[in-house]
């Protein structure tokens, strides 16, 4: 009885007060519609490298051309280029794709596709790099170099 009185003196709500709906009005709001987060590959343009049999299977062995992202958690540049290098590929409308290589993560993919310094970028056809580029580029850049990848 007294911790009843005491939840009355706290939580001055009776049910004229309540709002319509009762308690369940006042929690929170849904999530709006289009931001739900998709677990399928085929969502997608842009995807991050697993290990080195991922890399080969998505990448190497991939009709599409592909470019490769070589970045690192702790590199200011990188963190400049990937979302502007994502946007470009996805204006790209699945033409080409982009694989996404944490160095730290993968430091043997790096040694083998000779990555030196990062951001690296490379433009991957048919298994074969065809063009690369090292630090940022400008939206008009990367869109000549995605241009030159597939052929437009």
């Amino acid at each position: 009885m007294a911790q009843r009185l005491a939840l009355r003196r706290l939580l001055p709500l009776t049910p004229r007060t309540l709002p319509p709906q009762g308690l369940l009005a006042l929690r929170a709001p849904p999530a709006p519609h289009g931001r739900a987060f998709g677990t399928s590959a085929g969502c997608s343009s842009t995807f991050n490298v697993q290990d080195g049999s991922d890399f080969q299977d998505r990448v190497v062995n991939n009709p599409k051309p592909v470019v490769v992202d070589f970045h690192a958690q702790w590199c200011g540049p990188c963190k400049i280029l990937g979302p502007r290098l994502e946007k470009m590929v996805a204006k790209q409308e699945g033409k080409v794709l982009m694989a996404k290589v944490d160095i730290d993560d993968h430091t043997d993919l790096a040694i083998e596709y000779e990555v030196s310094a990062v951001p690296t970028v490379l433009a991957m056809k048919n298994g074969d790099v065809v063009d690369k580029f090292v630090g940022i580029k400008d939206e008009d850049q990367l869109e000549a170099f995605l241009k030159k990848l597939i052929g437009a």
